[in-house]
């Protein structure tokens, strides 16, 4: 069969000669760079493989031609991708001369997204897709049901085992894949069934006309997942945690593009009674987490309507700007693209020039007609962008004392931080330490070249029910900003912060949670480039201390605990002569016991904060830190049963 070649030049210490050209033919150049392709070989990775061969799935969906689409966890490690879509045609292909199912699944760029009949719009417009997934999958089975047949091929690491053989008739058309991930290729093959749920959850709002059901073998869990509202839904749980202030405004519509293809336009929004903006784009279904040409039409179109009617009905007492009409805003707004020009494989932003103004006169016509027919939403939203404006003004010049405390750097930094004698922030780590003793505690048993150590004291403000202005006059919360030394919200550089980790430790109680929640809060509203960067850490601080003799061992988990003591009792040390004791706090420990189980980063566990589906995150954040008690009841019963080392 013929192939995509890629072609790589080796170093050599003998230089750089014709031997050095080396020719990576078919998959292998996927194999030997998979990063390149699927953005790494970890979890996220691992991940990307489930909605690579989903994403065929969607667009058959989009094209009209799926309405159910089914995902299953297997017990033995694999994954399995179901449609009733047209199926992926087996015929030969005029050009190469080989199945055309083959050709898809083992060639890079193959595929029906580059011909402008097969799909007028697509998520995977690059075709390299499913034949990664082939590539980076120890095994791979594809089935289709087409043209009356039913047909499969197996394949190991991209190269077929069998050929596309004809397994008997079908009354049906459709699509299965089932894949086992290559563990010589990821550091783990455990998918997480959340994580799958969510993208699946998310899919399903987008394409109201597809039902996506998710079952994991493993746990014996199972989800359907079908709205019917589509965007509307999607807004509402967004906001479970909100307290609404008006109705879901849906805006819709399409309009030529510069190709002359259609740019379809589907957009939702609600105002909350809360002070964050959320705003969550999508192209051809694909999250578009660092917006683009549609989300700067969105909000420019947005402010210009808005800032119309205020005039136009002498509501504005002063001056509206943008960010005034987006406090409490949530939105998603989705747009079709037939030929979408994304920056690079990763699809997280938009470039097409058209689309901006598309989506601009679409807010501007519907919403300005809505605002019209309905003007005691209209005056809400207004009355909220001038409470909003007055809290701008208070909160600008809280801003700029606070910038003018971080500009001072060491000369100013907090009285109670212990900082570090290193002044490169590659190998500084800062720990935010629950309370004073603890603190104390910290400060002794750190390595002082490279640790430093601020101690805060109780509970920080709760950022997600608050206004900036009161949020920059909290104390603590200023220490944690000045300590820092990278700014605060907007002003926010994460290359300035003085440290490359940041690390929360607190109790392993129920207190030492909520204070951990706290602070997640913060760096989530304020500082979240420190997540997006990798630099934000939780220490995990040992549970139990089991002693017998002069030995000590600690447990990180009531099983860890049970299987040392086990282990002791097999090597014949009497039950008597083992001491199990609970730390309740961190300052229970002497400074050499901190050192040893938490902040040694030779024996140390720490877990690092990531950000992987911004849509989710956010939700739980208004959930468990927003005003509504009943979604965070419901949350609490939801989950009582998976609670762990609960403290009581």
């Amino acid at each position: 069969m013929e192939q995509r070649e890629v072609v790589s030049a080796v170093w050599r210490a003998d230089g750089y000669t014709e031997e050095s050209i080396r020719v990576l033919e078919g998959l292998e150049a996927v194999r030997r760079r998979p990063a390149m392709y699927i953005g790494d070989v970890g979890e996220r990775g691992l991940h990307h493989l489930i909605y690579e061969v989903v994403d065929n799935s969607i667009d058959e969906a989009v094209a009209g031609f799926c309405r159910t689409i089914t995902v299953v966890l297997h017990a033995d490690g694999g994954c399995s991708v179901e449609d009733d879509g047209r199926g992926i045609p087996v015929g030969i292909h005029p050009e190469k001369g080989i199945s055309t199912l083959e050709l898809v699944m083992c060639t890079l760029h193959a595929g029906g997204k580059f011909e402008k009949g097969a799909y007028k719009v697509s998520g995977g417009l690059h075709g390299v897709g499913v034949s990664c997934v082939n590539a980076l999958s120890e095994f791979l089975r594809v089935r289709v049901w087409r043209d009356g047949a039913v047909w499969e091929q197996e394949y190991s690491r991209g190269i077929p085992q069998t050929p596309v053989r004809r397994l008997g008739e079908a009354n049906r058309t459709g699509t299965l894949v089932y894949f086992r991930p290559d563990p010589t290729i990821f550091k783990t093959t455990a998918f997480r069934y959340e994580r799958v749920a969510d993208r699946l959850r998310e899919l399903a709002f987008l394409n109201p006309e597809v039902t996506i059901r998710l079952r994991d073998e493993r746990e014996g869990i199972e989800e359907v997942f079908h709205y019917e509202g589509g965007l509307r839904d999607f807004v509402r749980y967004l906001d479970e945690g909100d307290t609404p202030l008006t109705p879901v405004i849906l805006l819709s519509g399409r309009s030529a593009g510069e190709s002359g293809a259609d740019v379809y336009v589907d957009i939702a929004l609600e105002y909350t009674t809360g002070y964050e903006e959320r705003v969550l784009s999508y192209v051809n279904n694909i999250n578009t987490a660092e917006g683009g040409t549609h989300v700067t039409g969105f909000r420019s179109g947005l402010t210009r309507t808005l800032n119309a009617y205020a005039q136009a009905n002498n509501l504005a007492k002063v001056q509206l700007i943008g960010d005034d009409f987006r406090e409490g805003l949530t939105a998603v707004i989705a747009v079709k693209v037939a030929e979408p020009q994304f920056e690079g494989q990763t699809k997280t932003k938009l470039g097409n020039s058209d689309v901006e103004g598309i989506v601009r006169s679409l807010v501007n016509e519907q919403l300005g007609r809505y605002l019209e027919e309905h003007p005691a939403v209209a005056r809400k939203i207004i009355e909220k962008a001038l409470l909003a404006a007055e809290a701008r003004i208070a909160a600008r010049k809280s801003r700029e004392l606070v910038r003018r405390k971080s500009a001072l750097e060491s000369a100013t930094l907090p009285g109670k931080l212990a900082d570090c004698a290193s002044r490169d922030p590659d190998e500084c780590e800062l720990f935010l330490v629950e309370g004073d003793s603890a603190g104390g505690s910290a400060k002794q048993a750190r390595d002082r070249r490279f640790q430093a150590v601020l101690p805060l004291k109780g509970k920080i403000l709760n950022v997600q029910k608050a206004r900036l202005v009161k949020v920059l006059e909290n104390e603590e919360i200023n220490t944690i900003i000045t300590a820092i030394g990278g700014g605060f919200d907007e002003s926010f550089d994460a290359s300035k912060a003085r440290y490359g980790k940041i690390i929360l430790m607190a109790d392993a109680d129920v207190d030492g949670s909520h204070i951990r929640t706290l602070l997640l809060t913060l760096f989530f509203r304020y500082m979240r480039d420190l997540i997006h960067e990798g630099r934000l850490y939780i220490a995990q601080p040992p549970l139990y201390r089991i002693s017998s003799g002069k030995r000590d061992f600690y447990a990180y988990s009531d099983q860890e605990r049970d299987a040392i003591v086990e282990r002791l009792r097999s090597e014949g040390v009497r039950p008597e002569s083992i001491t199990v004791t609970r730390f309740k706090g961190l300052g229970e420990m002497n400074p050499e016991q901190l050192w040893e189980t938490t902040m040694n980063p030779e024996t140390r566990t720490l877990l690092q904060v990531t950000l992987e589906n911004a849509a989710e995150a956010t939700r739980i954040f208004d959930m468990l830190m927003g005003d509504k008690v009943e979604p965070r009841r419901e949350f609490i019963e939801r989950n009582a049963l998976f609670v762990k080392n609960l403290d009581i």
